[in-house]
């Protein structure tokens, strides 16, 4: 029997650091990685035949629990007619359908009119800032310090999640005049967004944002602020870009659109994750006088050999279809009782903490007050996750390799699931207390 670290040592003389991911090295908790060969429900299992709790869910899009037998056969279904044509597919216009019909607040308000399949969040992102440019004529972006929107060029700077694990500022190989299309302004500050648009409104195509960011920890957008947003740049011609790879149809059925308390209009809203259902599959969507701006009927180009995957897409209309509100229920109950007894563990262990959350996503900060930007964020006593994760998987429970991304609940975290993550905790706790700065 292989053990991880013999898997860990064979895949780093084959891949860059062993991973096709930075954040799979577990670098930032001191730890092994597990190489997984198996997953089933809220379970996964490593090369060395153990299980344990998955509170990473492929990174969101696992929601209904992994290998549900609903998308397991509806992919092999679709693989039984064969993997790819290079040519449309009636799967893709009902799982564009089913998008549009699901993004809506109050039963009226629908900004999405049409979609574009894609195969990545990174992809959907790229295009959505291709498509605002063209049809803005306009070249600036401005992007959220701490944000992360995939690894194109002109987003690294200031992400947040992976970058923000390695420390990287932003990324080399990314050409200075590249970089110097995007202006980087703290997160919830409505002042920094009207000086930045009053300094350069004129160049400005789009303001792009994650809905509720999840990729420096869970750090909630102000009361209002996603509608201030929209509001500003569409004074000054601009368009609002919101970016729901992750909140997307996971903290409700209309994602963070769906349930932000000020209601507002995005102009393209990108999705991932669990649109998917587990394979590479993402979207933007929007109105259809903007939309159509992309080729073939317009003249922003944007196309892919495997967009719109047959298997993707059997996945992605899969996992929507058996997203209702009985599973929804399932997921912030469970999320909600994990984020109750994390708060309380730490507390009972002198451990100074906040528990953020953003519908059923969450995560923990080693902060006295509630991060509310990336500078907030950046300033926490991350040196006692570390301890915290690898006491929680010394007892079979998975979390992200890292205080800067969100935990993740499926629908499959039944009672017991759940009874031996709250189980793990105090452990964890103690050790996090224990901590001392590297």
């Amino acid at each position: 029997m292989t053990t991880n670290a013999q898997e860990f040592a064979r895949a780093r003389e084959a891949m860059p650091g062993g991973v096709n991911s930075p954040v799979r090295a577990f670098g930032s908790v001191h730890e092994t990685p597990r190489f997984f060969v198996a997953a089933a429900g809220a379970y996964v299992t490593d090369v060395e035949g153990r299980e344990y709790v998955d509170l990473v869910g492929s990174w969101g899009p696992a929601i209904l629990g992994h290998a549900h037998p609903a998308v397991v056969e509806a992919v092999q279904d679709a693989a039984a007619h064969g993997l790819g044509f290079g040519a449309s597919t009636p799967g893709e216009t009902e799982l564009a359908e089913l998008i549009a019909a699901r993004v809506s607040r109050d039963g009226e308000a629908k900004p999405v009119e049409r979609v574009r399949l894609v195969s990545t969040g990174t992809e959907a992102t790229m295009t959505a800032i291709r498509l605002a440019r063209g049809a803005t004529g306009r070249d600036l972006i401005v992007k959220f310090a701490g944000h992360y929107h995939g690894h194109s060029d002109g987003l690294l700077a200031e992400a947040g999640s992976g970058v923000a694990t390695l420390a990287m500022p932003g990324s080399a190989g990314v050409p200075a005049p590249i970089a110097a299309q995007t202006l980087v302004i703290p997160y919830n500050d409505l002042d920094a967004v009207r000086e930045v648009f009053a300094a350069r409104g004129d160049d400005i195509a789009a303001v792009i944002v994650e809905a509720a960011p999840a990729n420096m920890g869970i750090v909630p957008p102000a009361q209002g602020f996603n509608a201030a947003l929209a509001d500003i740049a569409h004074e000054h011609g601009a368009l609002l870009i919101l970016d729901e790879v992750l909140t997307g149809f996971r903290v409700g059925p209309a994602g963070w659109y769906g349930i932000d308390p000020v209601p507002f209009s995005p102009d393209l809203i990108t999705f991932g994750k669990v649109v998917g259902g587990g394979l590479p599959l993402a979207a933007i969507g929007g109105p259809a006088a903007l939309m159509e701006l992309l080729a073939p009927l317009g003249p922003v180009y944007q196309a892919g050999t495997l967009s719109g995957n047959p298997l993707a897409v059997a996945a992605g209309r899969a996992t929507l279809d058996h997203l209702d509100a009985a599973a929804y229920a399932r997921i912030d109950g469970a999320a909600a009782t994990i984020a109750e007894a994390a708060a309380s563990a730490l507390s009972e262990a002198g451990v100074t903490h906040v528990v953020q959350r953003s519908g059923n996503l969450f995560s923990i900060q080693f902060a006295a007050e509630p991060p509310t930007d990336y500078e907030t964020v950046k300033a926490q006593e991350a040196f006692r996750y570390p301890p915290f994760f690898r006491a929680m998987l010394a007892q079979g429970v998975s979390l992200p390799p890292s205080v800067f991304e969100a935990w993740f609940v499926s629908a499959a975290h039944d009672d017991g699931a759940v009874a031996r993550i709250v189980e793990a905790l105090p452990a964890a706790a103690r050790a996090a207390a224990e901590a001392e700065p590297d």
